[in-house]
């Protein structure tokens, strides 16, 4: 292969390994070499079928026939290789989206299938929710994919407010119609009651958990509870009686995704299809709660958050590929010249303000993996010390509640943003789908709203930390002692301070001290605490003038997202600095690799204090000068990064195949590429355009278009 020769210049002035970071991505070498494994069966399978060269020419629904081919190949691929068959446990035992290679294939892909719901929401909501005896039933039944499952809780005209949903669930007892035992009949009243938006439901489930409102024998209405719903046919995929589903239709982006509606019109279930881990109604429709242990109940909360921990995860992943495409373009495309030299143009990686707009994003994109990294080893953690009975207190799992909700809504913020903003960066060649940008914002562009809409989960967060406010003010050492091992728990020391009347300020003397990280953590630190107080002092500052306690926290809403963003950046900085410490101490990288890391933490925590420098002027926390000096570092730290700038990019070790973008090829060439795929256009496909014959004709030829000096006619 014949490198682009920037691009062989930069990766030679390094001043790190980037099979070292590759490895510590990965997890481990060995990892890193299971996955170049994985990654060439699927680039090289036999059928071709996961080839992605056409994606940008294909209509919606040969795209979205495209993507189920490739998720039965998959299938049939991972039963050959038998992944998931290494899962002991019985309820797991073959269940290959439970392996680790499961996610690895995922990666691989480069694609979306629309299969992905059954594995990510339907699977676990069963394991979550259902009774011993339904597992036993119905895992086996999806591990073999003859029941392939959505998850249905939003409504056309209910989002967030689950309270509101308006899909019931009427017991039928055999008096009535219903099945021996007795019944449930699930029905979508009005119009607004039709479930919209699940991912799979479309076209692809047979089964959905719907979440509907439970009303029971003596027909008082339960609250929402979830209940297994036959779509349609096992056997030949036609809709049952009743049911009516179908495809949203086209989207900004995911277009591969049968996201749907659903309605319901008096469809009887059985009554043992309400999930019945934790609630239950006999046979003549006697609602009861069960008396399960609490570990039981918090294992089916932290499996639901795990979902978040999952968004947040994947968001400097997604990053990362925005980054690796524009970082190699920025170093490829040149333009203008240098005063020194008017015969070689500037590569716009060496422009400041290039720089600017992309290292910050790179650092993020590591800065994510950190971060994702630490919510899911803490959820699995506690969700461990439960399944051994292991003592875990409510303000544990409130704590990781805050955290997961914190960090999806702001990583995801930041990535949806920085993919569009590494797009605006590559010109007007990143108009280009076949740069690979516009697709990748596109589809990510459904996570900010997915699993907790961005600006709704503040609130949640805030509620959380107003708690460790309350457990500070009343100088309470046994609620101030629940925070110990708890994220929020780092915030109670400038809590304190500043509730007791001390201006806390910034100790650094020279522009050098805002460079260390201590330093830069105190200064998240001390923002979160005192935007915290702020949205608190707010909100009873509003009761005060009179208003109710719903006014008075609709007037903080505003201050709460301030808040959530300030406590996600210190969480991100902190998880980062700890991270990095961890790889040194374990010796899975070199010095080299520690400071690169380092060097991206310090631009990340600097870049966040430039963009809000006000909020810490505002206190006296920064003086004019220090703020001067976040500004000057940020700079240092560009130029700093600047010679490993695309040695990063390849660290995260994309390949071609799952980069799917001109602009972003390994080898540099970009140009010869471009044309490539234009010339592989069906537009182009003849000398002649389509529509001549018929219309363009008319024109050139037959002069319908010729101008003739009359009078007009109208």
């Amino acid at each position: 292969m014949t490198l682009n020769p920037d691009l062989e210049r930069e990766r030679a002035q390094a001043s790190f390994t980037p099979e070292k970071l590759t490895n510590l991505l990965d997890g481990s070498a060995a990892k890193t070499a299971r996955r170049h494994q994985l990654e060439d069966i699927i680039a090289k399978d036999p059928t071709g079928i996961f080839s992605n060269d056409d994606n940008y020419y294909l209509h919606r629904t040969e795209r979205h026939v495209r993507s189920l081919a490739k998720a039965v190949r998959l299938i049939e691929i991972c039963r050959q290789l038998g992944i998931g068959n290494e899962n002991n446990n019985n309820n797991e035992n073959g269940m290959m989206v439970a392996s680790e290679d499961w996610s690895v294939l995922m990666y691989a892909l480069a694609d979306d299938l629309p299969l992905a719901l059954h594995w990510i929401m339907f699977v676990p909501n069963i394991k979550s929710l259902c009774d011993e005896e339904q597992q036993a039933q119905w895992l086996p039944l999806c591990r073999d994919w003859r029941m392939i499952g959505c998850y249905a809780q939003t409504e056309i005209g209910h989002g967030s407010n689950v309270r509101a949903l308006e899909t019931t669930a009427t017991f039928l007892p055999e008096s009535r119609g219903g099945d021996k035992g007795g019944s449930f009949m699930i029905h979508s009243p009005t119009i607004t009651s039709y479930k919209a938006w699940p991912g799979t439901l479309g076209r692809n489930a047979n089964h959905a958990m719907v979440i509907a409102r439970l009303i029971d024998g003596e027909g008082v209405d339960r609250g929402v509870h979830n209940f297994l719903v036959p779509l349609r046919s096992m056997k030949d995929h036609t809709m049952l009686p009743g049911v009516e589903t179908g495809d949203l239709g086209p989207k900004i982006g995911y277009n591969t995704m049968d996201n749907g509606f659903a309605c319901f019109k008096n469809v009887v279930i059985p009554r043992r299809n309400m999930a019945m881990r934790f609630a239950n109604v006999d046979e003549h429709g006697h609602y009861s709660k069960k008396q399960v242990s609490d570990a039981a109940s918090k294992i089916s909360y932290i499996t639901m958050m795990q979902v978040r921990a999952h968004i947040a995860d994947n968001a400097g992943k997604a990053l990362a590929k925005a980054c690796t495409i524009v970082i190699r373009y920025s170093a490829v495309r040149r333009q203008g010249y240098s005063d020194s030299d008017e015969a070689t143009e500037n590569q716009i990686l060496d422009y400041r303000q290039q720089q600017h707009r992309l290292f910050p994003l790179l650092a993020n994109s590591y800065c994510f993996f950190f971060t994702g990294k630490v919510l899911l080893k803490n959820l699995k953690a506690i969700e461990n010390r439960l399944l051994t009975n292991q003592p875990v207190n409510k303000v544990q799992v409130a704590d990781i509640h805050a955290s997961s909700s914190a960090l999806k809504s702001y990583t995801t913020m930041i990535t949806a943003d920085g993919i569009e903003d590494c797009r605006k960066a590559c010109g007007g060649h990143g108009f280009l789908q076949a740069s690979g940008l516009p697709e990748l914002f596109t589809t990510y562009l459904q996570n900010p709203t997915v699993e907790g809409d961005n600006h709704m989960l503040p609130q949640q967060v805030v509620k959380v930390l107003l708690k460790v406010v309350q457990a500070v003010q009343s100088k309470n050492k046994k609620a101030l002692a629940a925070y110990k091992t708890c994220d929020a728990g780092h915030l109670i020391p400038s809590l304190q301070s500043i509730l007791g009347g001390r201006l806390d300020k910034c100790d650094a003397s020279c522009k050098e001290d805002l460079l260390e990280l201590p330093t830069l953590l105190q200064a998240l630190c001390h923002r979160a605490a005192r935007l915290l107080l702020g949205a608190a002092k707010l909100v009873q500052d509003k009761i005060k003038e009179g208003k109710t306690a719903e006014q008075a926290w609709n007037d903080g809403l505003v201050e709460m997202a301030r808040t959530s963003r300030a406590y996600s950046q210190f969480l991100l900085l902190q998880n980062f600095i700890r991270g990095i410490d961890d790889e040194e101490n374990q010796s899975t990288v070199g010095p080299a690799e520690i400071a690169v890391l380092r060097d991206m933490a310090r631009l990340s925590a600097l870049f966040w204090m430039e963009k809000d420098l006000g909020d810490f002027l505002e206190d006296g926390y920064l003086t004019a000068k220090q703020a001067s000096w976040v500004r000057a570092n940020v700079l240092t730290m560009l130029y700093v990064i600047r010679p490993n700038a695309v040695a990063l990019v390849d660290s995260w070790d994309y390949s071609d195949f799952c980069l799917r973008s001109v602009l972003g090829r390994w080898d540099g060439d970009v140009y010869p590429a471009l044309l490539e795929s234009c010339r592989r256009d069906p537009l182009n496909a003849n000398e002649i355009g389509p529509g001549y014959e018929e219309h363009l004709k008319r024109l050139i030829v037959d002069g319908v278009g010729a101008y003739t000096p009359t009078t007009s006619r109208l």
